[in-house]
């Protein structure tokens, strides 16, 4: 089962990396007023939101204790984050205030994950 479980792990990071990535290779765009959404941020909040529900029922059936509180928040979060994402991906421009809040809640989430013991 720690097999599987790291496996899944692996992919939420890749998710995490994919989302936080693309908003990092348009910072520049976001300045400029240019920034939009990309199918790798899509992808990854998607990849994140996939991996996390099954984490948290990996964990659950390993007899492992799971924060309720903690995932609740991370889900609402990354909820916001993938409605954002969704609704504006086909837009060619997206306002700098709506692409920095995406950055910003990614980075909240990635957070809570880490330091919410």
């Amino acid at each position: 089962m720690d097999v599987l479980i790291h496996l899944f792990v692996g992919l939420h990071i890749i998710g995490i990396a994919a989302l936080l990535g693309g908003f990092l290779t348009q910072m520049k765009a976001m300045g400029e007023g240019t920034a939009r959404f990309g199918p790798a941020m899509l992808h990854g909040a998607l990849t994140m939101l996939v991996t996390g529900v099954i984490l948290v029922g990996l964990n659950q059936a390993d007899d492992q204790s799971v924060n309720n509180i903690k995932i609740g928040v991370k889900l609402a979060v990354l909820v916001v984050i993938l409605g954002l994402v969704y609704v504006k991906r086909d837009e060619e421009k997206v306002e700098k205030g709506l692409f920095g809040l995406v950055g910003v809640l990614t980075m909240v989430n990635v957070f809570i994950a880490v330091l919410w013991t």
